[in-house]
């Protein structure tokens, strides 16, 4: 893997705080909370699939984010890290495409609430696995017990996805949602790396134009119709790629560059929180006394594992 120039772009020389990183990460955690909801209120106008539908919201984002930079006249970046990082900056790409594709089909097959939590607990626990790997030594007791917490939170939240109102295909939900979490976990440990060397549009700008060109083809054969007339439709499938997409994941990369990555699983905690009271407030879903307890389990696990 090739690296970028020593030559920081302005953007990546702007002075921020930790505080504000953590803000700008909270942030970011709030709007993906919002994502499970809309999507199903797309569907609930429109029969799209799930890969069209992720497919318009990654091709929103990239237009609106090419947009931008060619207005501030900084689509060279994107130029420079694509020709000096290409490797990650594509691999980061998939698995942003990757990651947020899985996440909308377990929101299909087994709900909100589940998705989220199942897809945003796990990534934590696989890179704190992955730095035990690393470092060639297990995680120490602190670590493991938070560790063991995050796994019996995630197994309450399985069991309980065939119950109730979680969706009509838990298993296959369940497993759609640790893909996802994984595809964010690889997702995080790369754009961590490239967050320093780009400015956090440019980069958001190149993985995500990258994820849009790898989605576009199966969207095109995931079935149901692949363009909609309703005007609710095209206003949710907007916010998708405009605020979920492309202002959060700008927002998670600014945040990067100050926010040590504990603090910032902690911080998108407001992820699953918001998602879970959306799909309360909107959709009526309501987890059993064993999901409710995994939940809880989970977000203190996960909290856990910061600084």
């Amino acid at each position: 893997m090739s690296h970028l120039s020593s030559r920081p772009s302005p953007a990546a020389d702007a002075p921020a705080s930790p505080r504000w990183g953590l803000a700008q990460v909270s942030l970011a955690g709030v709007l993906w909370g919002t994502g499970g909801l809309a999507l199903e209120l797309v569907r609930d106008r429109v029969p799209m699939s799930v890969l069209t539908v992720s497919g318009w919201r990654m091709v929103i984002a990239a237009v609106v984010l090419v947009a931008a930079l060619s207005a501030r006249r900084q689509l060279g970046e994107v130029a420079t890290l694509l020709r000096e990082c290409p490797v990650a900056a594509v691999l980061v790409g998939l698995c942003t495409a990757a990651y947020q594709a899985l996440y909308f089909a377990s929101v299909v097959a087994v709900g909100v609430t589940v998705a989220t939590v199942v897809s945003l607990g796990v990534a934590p626990v696989l890179l704190t696995a992955a730095e035990a790997v690393r470092n060639r030594r297990p995680p120490d007791p602190r670590t493991a017990v938070v560790l063991v917490a995050a796994l019996t939170g995630l197994l309450l939240v399985s069991a309980s996805a065939g119950l109730g109102a979680t969706g009509p295909r838990p298993v296959a939900g369940v497993a759609a949602a640790l893909g996802s979490g994984a595809a964010f976990a690889l997702t995080a440990a790369l754009g961590r790396g490239l967050a320093g060397r780009a400015s956090p549009m440019a980069l958001t700008t190149t993985t995500t134009t990258v994820g849009a060109i790898a989605l576009a083809p199966a969207a095109a054969v995931g079935g149901g119709p692949l363009v909609t007339g309703d005007p609710a439709a095209i206003t949710i499938l907007l916010f998708l790629g405009i605020v979920t997409m492309a202002l959060a994941y700008t927002l998670l990369y600014a945040g990067l560059r100050t926010v040590a990555g504990g603090a910032a699983a902690i911080a998108t905690l407001l992820e699953p929180v918001t998602a879970a009271v959306a799909a309360a407030l909107v959709l009526g879903e309501r987890l059993g006394a064993p999901g409710v307890l995994g939940t809880l389990l989970l977000l203190a696990a996960v909290a856990g594992l910061g600084p």
